[in-house]
Formats: structure tokens, C-alpha cells, sequence
């Protein structure tokens, strides 16, 4: 693979608009965020993008412009997934002005488009980086039937639990559907973090969980000057806080990276789309440079 010392022209478009829609989300008066969320984290899924391009030659972009689409398309859904079990736990709640559904609807998709191109764009610069690529193996899991089984079974668990008594077991909402759905990719043979994890190689799943903390980091501190916003509501755990987040609260972006994953592989299996299953690339030191 050509690896290239320079950023391209997209990443560079990247780095424009997060200069120009970070400031203006934070310093413009009124409904700001609804109209600046979505170019804000368009500049950083395209930063992000041309960064893993320099390093390994190769990105989510530059191999497969219409299936880069398709994660901004497959997002949509996927967050709203969470906003529902959200309207049972009541973990987060929105603070802005009342606007009518359909505006609401639209502005919020748009925004929630660009979860799973942030995560993926970044877990994919975290593969590159060599202290990831040095890990050495883990335990060995594999997705074999009594492992699979187990896994579904605790996850339907997890989920009744979670919406039975939401105060105690809210944390299930970011375990719950991958227990589910990582089962039911390894049984129609969609790609699934197994893969990885039986030959003890547990660089892919570090590397979403890098992503997670990193674009943890970056929705809770640019949240935090944005209006409309989130504010949590976590029971028992509200204190201390790293922007509006409790600092316990970031763990929950470990599992949920893996549930973006086993949804993006089912969706594209349901959805008809062999490619989804090679698409995206977490082989740590695949194409990657040396570079720190």
C-alpha cells in the first residue's frame, strides 16, 4: 500500500470544518448545536479519515467512498436504537427549546449520523498505533455454540432486567445488545470480534475501545458549552464529573463500541451488502506505518 506523508484534500475539509464550527457552536447565541453538531463532527469523521490514510495507506474513505456513506446512513438507526431503551432508563435528557417532531426528528438523525463513522474512523487510526500493534495475546475466546449460546442467553437476560428495574441495571444498556447480536453474526457468518478473539488476538477490540474513549472525550467536552445539550442523570454515580459525563460513566463507551460493530455487521448482512463484512479494518499493523 502507498502510505503518504501528507494530508489529503478531504482531511484537510476536515480540519476547516472543525475549525470554523467548533468556535461558532460555543459562542453563538441561541439553538446553535442543532445546526453546527452535524458539520463539527463531519470535520472530525473526516480528519480522522485522512489521519488513518497517512499512516496505512489506506481508510474508510479512500477504499469504498459509497459504503463511507453508508456508515453516516447505518447510524441513523442504530442510535435511535438507544434513544428508545433511553425513554425506560431516562439516563440522559436534553436541555433546549421545544421544537416540533418533524424538525426534531430530522436534526437529531443528522446528528446521530455521524456516531458510527467517528468510532470507526477512529478505532481504525488506533489500530495503526504502534503500542497497540505491540500488545501481546490475550485469552482465548471463540465463538463457538456453547460460547455463542451463553452470550445470547445472558444478553436477553441483561436487556429484561435493564427494562424491568432501570435504576439498578442501567449499565446493561451499553452489554446487553452485544451479547445479543455478536451470537447472531457468528450463526449467520457475518465478520464478529470473535474472529479476532479466538486466536488470541484482542488488538481489534482495544482499538474500539481506544475509539471509545477518544470520541467519549470529544461528544462530552464539546457538549459541554453546546446548546441544545445533554445532561445525565446516572443513579448513584453522578459524581465526580469530566464535563457533564460522571467519570464512571465513560466505561460505557468500551462495550458500546462493540455493539456499533455487531449492529454494522448485521445491518449489512440484512441489508444485503456483502462488502460490510470486509469493509472495515482493525488488523492492527494492517497497511500501518511505524509511525507513533
Amino acid at each position: 500500500m502507498r502510505v503518504t506523508r501528507l494530508l489529503p484534500a478531504h482531511g484537510w475539509l476536515g480540519v476547516g470544518l472543525v475549525a470554523v464550527s467548533w468556535p461558532l457552536n460555543w459562542l453563538l447565541p441561541g439553538m446553535r448545536t442543532n445546526w453546527l453538531f452535524f458539520p463539527l463532527w463531519l470535520g472530525y469523521c473526516l480528519t480522522v479519515d485522512g489521519l488513518v490514510l497517512v499512516r496505512r495507506g489506506s481508510s474508510l474513505w479512500s477504499r469504498h467512498r459509497l459504503a463511507y456513506v453508508g456508515l453516516f446512513v447505518t447510524s441513523v438507526p442504530a442510535w435511535w436504537l438507544f434513544e428508545a431503551i433511553n425513554e425506560r432508563t431516562q439516563n440522559w435528557v436534553y436541555l433546549s427549546h421545544p421544537v416540533g417532531r418533524v424538525e426534531y426528528a430530522l436534526l437529531a438523525s443528522l446528528s446521530f449520523s455521524t456516531v458510527i463513522p467517528a468510532l470507526f474512523g477512529t478505532a481504525e487510526l488506533a489500530a495503526s498505533w504502534r503500542w497497540l500493534r505491540r500488545l501481546p495475546r490475550g485469552p482465548r475466546l471463540p465463538g463457538t455454540r456453547p460460547v455463542t449460546i451463553a452470550f445470547f442467553a445472558g444478553g436477553w437476560v441483561m436487556l429484561a432486567l435493564l427494562l424491568a428495574w432501570p435504576r439498578i441495571f442501567f449499565p446493561f444498556v451499553w452489554l446487553s445488545l452485544y451479547f445479543i447480536l455478536e451470537p447472531v453474526n457468528v450463526w449467520l457468518g457475518n465478520r464478529s470480534l470473535f474472529d479476532h478473539t479466538a486466536r488470541r488476538d484482542w488488538r481489534p477490540v482495544v482499538a474500539l475501545w481506544v475509539a471509545g474513549l477518544v470520541c467519549g472525550f470529544f461528544w462530552e467536552m464539546w457538549n459541554s458549552h453546546s446548546y441544545p445539550k445533554w445532561t445525565y442523570h446516572v443513579p448513584g454515580v453522578g459524581h465526580p464529573k469530566l464535563f457533564e459525563m460522571p467519570l464512571l460513566g465513560y466505561g460505557g463507551y468500551l462495550p458500546f463500541t462493540m455493539e456499533l460493530h455487531a449492529l454494522y455487521h448485521l445491518v449489512g448482512r440484512l441489508a444485503g451488502w456483502s462488502g460490510a463484512q470486509r469493509y472495515l479494518h482493525l488488523d492492527a499493523g494492517d497497511g500501518a506505518t511505524d509511525r507513533v
